[in-house]
């Protein structure tokens, strides 16, 4: 594929149509970065009534109930994972800026291009193994939620996943000498 193909081009020309596709899939990886933040503040919420239920309960009734730590950990997996994806596309990650500062342009652009690619395969990984570690242990259950033990790698295996999205966005706007705009821009 040409450089002329990824930069982006007018309706008319050869490169339009490929040219909107790629910027459809930036809109909707902003939307979907937009979602896991809306999911995580609503998860945060959830996770803050859960534990004030539990303090209350100890407290108060002298009765603990015992399902909402069981709770309060899920959640907490949850909102760190939908979080951490949503770093990586807005760029809220730990950076080396002073090493690519130091570096001319284009071999600015190899190591900008070589850390997402490092992401990208970071994220897969990710994915992968905890999904797989997901479906070895979806036959045991969560002491006193009854739920599926395989519940507490999920959150890990969609945020790896997520994670190979906002990278490949990443990578297409480098190649296209585009910035990812932060999702709450």
């Amino acid at each position: 594929m040409s450089a002329q193909l990824i930069r982006p081009a007018d309706e008319g020309a050869p490169g339009g149509a490929l040219t909107r596709v790629l910027d459809c899939y930036a809109r909707g990886c902003a939307a979907l970065a937009r979602l896991c933040m809306v999911l995580s503040v609503v998860g945060l919420v959830c996770l803050i009534v859960a534990v004030s239920y539990q303090i209350f309960g100890r407290h108060v009734l002298n009765s603990t109930p015992t399902w909402a730590e069981s709770l309060s950990l899920l959640l907490v997996l949850y909102v760190t994972m939908m979080g951490a994806a949503v770093a990586v596309r807005d760029a809220g990650h730990i950076g080396f800026e002073s090493l690519a500062d130091l570096l001319p342009p284009a071999g600015r652009r190899r190591l900008q291009l070589f850390v997402h690619m490092l992401v990208l395969l970071f994220g897969a990984l990710m994915a992968w193994y905890c999904g797989l570690l997901a479906e070895s242990v979806h036959n045991y259950k969560i002491p006193n939620l009854g739920l599926s033990e395989g519940w507490k790698y999920a959150p890990a295996t969609l945020s790896g996943a997520l994670i190979v999205l906002f990278s490949i966005e990443h990578i297409i706007a480098i190649l296209r000498n585009q910035k990812v705009v932060p999702a709450w821009h």
